[in-house]
């Protein structure tokens, strides 16, 4: 076969490729459409039809009475944020000094203590609920949302040590020894070289934390018992359970709007880091 029969071939094998990702990406978008486009319907045209993607009246009706659930959106969004925040920051603070020594140290016990650490990742969360509670109340954290932040913490930091060092593998051993010839200390080397290169596996942990603390529900719902410090998820469970059962469609989607929209922006913002980061220590 000649070269001028095999380009057809190869067009058309792309434009091929270009409509079934694009199907499947509709496929994909579909749904957050549909909640956008609910969200700024009038109420009783959301309650009446959900099921119709758009209405000849714009409203941000629903959004108003998502105020009335509750202590009202804004106050559970920022406990959202606040612990979000929280477990971000604590578990990038935590897993970076401990990936960086997995990755370029060596002491007796590493490697179990290693497998020891990833071996709580098999650890169901609800098998652990009542000693996690009990201790809770014994620490006089329960129903704080600091003693929520101790525990999406916990559970994220297996994953984010074992991300750090996998990060921290693909950086030369090299520049270490630089470095200390030019009389580094640890911490200047962590901070000044190693950081940098690493930023991609940083970036990939922050997003990762925040979104399991910002989306996580269970733990949330057991260990606070005040209003005023529930989280968007159980907003929305409140929201879709309604009076008497009745859902309020119009108000559940711009409470879906409200929580989704601070994750999209995130990863939006850090894509270009999250392939790089997910991949750091494959190749050497």
């Amino acid at each position: 076969m000649s070269s001028t029969d095999a380009a057809p071939g190869e067009r058309a094998r792309f434009f091929g490729f270009v409509i079934a990702a694009g199907l499947v990406a509709l496929f994909f978008l579909m749904p957050l459409v549909w909640s956008l486009a609910n969200s700024f319907k009038p109420a009783a045209d959301a309650l009446a039809n959900p099921a119709a993607l758009f209405s000849r009246a714009f409203s941000l009706e629903n959004y108003r009475r998502l105020e009335g659930v509750g202590a009202g959106w804004t106050s559970y969004a920022t406990n959202s944020v606040l612990l979000a925040l929280g477990t971000v920051v604590i578990t990038v603070l935590v897993s970076v000094p401990a990936g960086y020594g997995f990755s370029k140290f060596r002491f007796p016990g590493q490697t179990a203590l290693f497998v020891a650490i990833m071996a709580t990742m098999m650890i169901p969360f609800q098998s652990i609920l009542t000693p996690l509670f009990l201790i809770m109340k014994l620490l006089r954290l329960q129903n704080s949302l600091f003693g929520l932040v101790l525990i999406y913490v916990t559970f994220q930091l297996p994953f984010s040590i074992f991300m750090m060092r996998n990060a921290f593998d693909a950086v030369p051993r090299a520049l270490i020894e630089a470095a200390r010839i030019d009389g580094a200390s640890q911490w200047t080397i962590l901070r000044r070289i190693m950081l940098p290169i690493a930023l991609p596996g940083v970036a990939t942990v922050a997003m990762f934390a925040f979104l399991n603390s910002w989306n996580e529900f269970l733990a949330a719902l057991i260990f606070l018992s005040d209003q005023n410090k529930f989280t968007l998820p159980i907003m929305l469970v409140n929201v879709s359970s309604g009076i008497y059962g009745i859902i309020d469609w119009g108000a559940l989607q711009a409470g879906i709007t409200v929580s989704m929209a601070p994750c999209i922006a995130l990863f939006l913002l850090l894509q270009r880091y999250y392939v790089r980061g997910l991949t750091a220590g494959a190749v050497k």
